[in-house]
């Protein structure tokens, strides 16, 4: 039941002074990690799946390990895109589980920036899902993940974060005042006065990307101008190395599990350091009584047909599976007859949608529209639909 509503989520932070850990995970060391440092400090927490990572792991196969742990856990917990790379990304991942997205236009031009990312909005929102947009461009410096970022720091401005939120719709913004993805070098100068005059121009939760290598006194001015959420991944992939060279240094094996066995909890140590400094640390109760959980709706059709043998309803039915299920915000399509043959009736379809929002954006999308007008209703007069929530 934990997974819960991110936009609540990030907006107790803002309303409360203090910021949530979104750190990537590339596998499951890191997800078990991250979770045990959150249950450690009873915090909220963020899973983030960047796509820039998915030369790492498979996200389709990864995702229901991801969900499975975050409905497990007892703290609250948000699944996140970082860096998504289309509306087509941002679509993939809600349908997988993701209950936030960011697709990321910033290195484009403002107007390109704009639209895309308004596409984005409209369809999250009709999902029910909240969107991070960014503003400026944050390079990478040093660590695995520069060579994904190359080229300069782009600065946020304040009028044109007034203009993109505006336009945009977006429910967070990640801003650029000079963090770098992946390590630093030398100290940081971050552009505190810049971020003070966004954030009282937009009372709007505000992100940081490349959230290693900042002093903690870096961190707390941060926050106190509106940060509530800090995207963190080189120091956990950094410490995750560390122990496996200690592993390497220790044993003469060059067994997988030997060499591997001290990451998760070099992850959990890690991020537990940051959740402490962030002031997350023991604020999951408050947190669940006031957020809402994230539960799927059960889209429920009984039926009959007339006109079509058998094998011709169940071609009607493929057909429908594939089209339904690319629509935003169904996480599943699953259809089936009945068991005995004198059933009042015969066949059924059962489609998971991520929230309940997604009752209308499903029944108007044209492809739902389409497939319902032209081979479903004709053959299926008698018929009776729910949408159900879960109870849990």
């Amino acid at each position: 039941m934990p997974l819960v509503n991110m936009k609540e989520m990030l907006q107790h932070a803002y309303e409360n002074g203090y910021a949530v850990g979104a750190f990537d995970l590339i596998n499951h060391d890191f997800l078990e990690g991250i979770l045990d440092a959150a249950e450690a400090c009873s915090a909220p927490v963020i899973l983030s799946l960047a796509e820039s990572h998915f030369d790492y792991f498979d996200f389709e196969q990864l995702m229901p390990a991801v969900e499975k742990a975050a409905r497990s856990a007892s703290v609250p917990v948000a699944i996140h895109l970082d860096h998504g790379e289309s509306l087509e990304s941002a679509i993939k991942a809600i349908n997988c589980g993701c209950n936030g997205v960011m697709v990321d236009a910033s290195h484009t031009p403002l107007e390109d920036n704009i639209q895309m990312t308004r596409n984005v909005v409209e369809m999250a929102h009709g999902c029910g899902v909240p969107v991070e947009g960014e503003l400026g461009y944050v390079p990478g410096v040093e660590g695995e993940d520069a060579e994904r970022h190359p080229g300069k720091v782009s600065y946020t401005t304040t009028e044109e974060a007034r203009q993109f939120v505006e336009t945009t719709g977006i429910d967070f913004l990640a801003v650029s005042i000079g963090t770098v993805h992946g390590r630093m070098r030398g100290e940081p100068k971050l552009d505190l006065e810049r971020l003070r005059e966004i954030n009282q121009a937009l009372r709007l939760p505000l992100v940081i990307h490349g959230g290693t290598g900042l002093s903690d006194d870096q961190y707390r001015r941060l926050i106190e101008n509106g940060v509530v959420k800090i995207n963190y991944y080189t120091a956990l992939a950094d410490a995750a190395g560390a122990a496996i060279r200690d592993s390497v240094a220790a044993t003469e094996s060059n067994g997988y599990t030997q060499l591997t066995r001290g990451v998760r909890t070099a992850v959990s140590r890690e991020a537990e350091r940051c959740i402490r400094l962030w002031g997350s640390a023991g604020r999951a109760a408050e947190v669940l009584s006031h957020c809402t959980p994230w539960l799927p709706v059960e889209h429920l059709i009984i039926y009959n047909v007339n006109g079509l043998d058998d094998e011709g309803a169940k071609a009607m039915m493929a057909k429908g599976r594939d089209v339904l299920a690319g629509i935003p915000g169904v996480l599943e399509v699953a259809t089936g007859s009945a068991v005995k043959t004198d059933a009042a009736y015969r066949y059924t379809w059962l489609v998971q949608f991520c929230h309940p929002a997604v009752i209308d954006s499903y029944r108007d999308h044209p492809d739902h529209v389409a497939f319902a007008d032209q081979l479903f209703r004709p053959v299926a007069g008698e018929r009776i639909s729910i949408d159900y929530e879960w109870i849990v």
